[in-house]
């Protein structure tokens, strides 16, 4: 029953990340090209979204969490550790590529003069997490898929 518990919140918290993740690789063909003015209007969208960024260190836990409670079984363990790993590597990108970014830009409400480059940096980090979001939830659902009970 633990087993399915952890692989329950881990799937759940993975899938719940990826949705942000998601949005933001979704809007980048229609904003990477926008003038100043409106690239910066639009940004305006994603104020209150830094509680979303929770929900990666959650699932850093939870996919640790699983593979650690199914390490007698190779597989599912790799997997679960592997999601794991892919969220910390969205942290990590974060913190040295979105984070400057939103920085040097007070959140997009200053203007520097090499906003472009910063645009372009915030970006594509954060479709770069995407990428890791979505490896890490299908990591998260083959370890969960690949698992077996013991036999009684």
């Amino acid at each position: 029953m633990a087993v399915r518990a952890a692989q329950f919140l881990a799937l759940v918290v993975s899938a719940l990340a990826l949705i942000p993740s998601g949005a933001h690789l979704a809007a980048l063909p229609n904003k990477i090209a926008l003038p100043q003015t409106e690239y910066f209007t639009i940004q305006t969208i994603y104020n209150g979204w830094a509680i979303l960024g929770l929900l990666w260190p959650a699932a850093i836990i939870a996919n640790a969490l699983l593979a650690v409670i199914v390490r007698s079984q190779q597989w599912p363990s790799w997997f679960a550790a592997f999601a794991a790993l892919c969220f910390a590597f969205m942290l990590a990108i974060f913190f040295f590529w979105t984070l400057p970014a939103n920085n040097a830009t007070a959140n997009w409400t200053e203007i520097p003069r090499h906003w472009e480059t910063l645009r372009r940096q915030w970006e594509y980090s954060h479709a770069a997490n995407a990428v890791l979001a979505f490896a890490a939830f299908c990591l998260t659902a083959l370890s969960a898929t690949t698992w077996r009970p013991a036999n009684p």
